[in-house]
């Protein structure tokens, strides 16, 4: 080998150890999206998630032009503005699930709470529904259901009474406890259940559904209750199930 042949290998080596480096150094979120980079600065690289269905998918539950805004104004401001709020954060934290636990009812926390939380939320939400037969969970899921709640359709029920029953805007959620048990719960604005220093009841989100006058009032004007009504019966129990399982290890 050569002079030039040896200085040659020895740039390449040194340029695939650099690459390397970086990505092992690197954090990611469950989407991929690089949080933190070797000197543990935050990289504001969060996008907008495609929905994976057509706007008109839902309809007539949700009606395309709803579903066009929501997703591509409300949803895609949140984005925009979590990556802005978090340029300037310096908190010692990875992941969306890691920075709603660090969160307090402070100033300084209020763009990251709010558009950290829509984002997170709105994620969570397209994906649990579902344009063609709405799939059932298991038999062994729906027993665990039925054992905390009665039946799918008491639970359902609940969801439906929590959410009529936010004032103002916020979510109705079926989220996962430290011991692996189901609960409900409601939140006000972006807030979710993660947001442990903000919320009575503490845990993993595993359905949640959106009463932001954004999501339906187009269709429903102020009739909320007959909105959650119908989107119940979009729900994916098999996605919501998945969830559950990622939450419980």
């Amino acid at each position: 080998m050569n002079r030039d042949e040896f200085i040659k290998k020895t740039a390449l080596f040194a340029a695939g150890i650099s690459i390397m480096s970086f990505y092992s150094c690197s954090t990611t979120d469950k989407n991929n999206n690089v949080l933190r980079d070797n000197d543990t600065k935050v990289l504001p690289i969060y996008t907008l998630p495609a929905l994976g269905y057509a706007y008109s998918a839902l309809a007539p539950t949700i009606d395309a032009e709803t579903m066009e805004i929501h997703h591509t104004k409300h949803h895609a401001g949140y984005v925009k503005k979590l990556n802005k709020a978090l340029e300037n954060y310096n908190g010692n934290v990875n992941t969306l699930p890691q920075l709603f636990a660090a969160i307090k009812e402070n100033e300084d926390d209020d763009k990251l709470r709010q558009n950290g939380g829509g984002h997170y939320n709105h994620s969570l939400f397209w994906e649990i529904l579902d344009p063609t037969d709405s799939p059932e969970c298991s038999p062994e899921f729906k027993a665990k259901i039925n054992s905390k709640f009665g039946s799918v359709g008491e639970l359902k029920a609940k969801m439906i009474e929590n959410g009529v029953a936010v004032f103002g805007s916020g979510w109705t959620w079926l989220s996962v406890d430290n011991n692996d048990e189901l609960f409900l719960s409601s939140t006000p604005n972006q807030d979710n259940p993660l947001m442990k220093n903000l919320v009575t009841d503490h845990g993993t989100p595993i359905l949640g559904i959106d009463v932001w006058e954004h999501a339906y009032y187009l269709n429903y004007q102020n009739e909320r209750k007959q909105y959650l009504e119908n989107i119940m019966d979009i729900v994916n129990w098999k996605k919501v199930e998945e969830k559950y399982l990622v939450a419980i290890g």
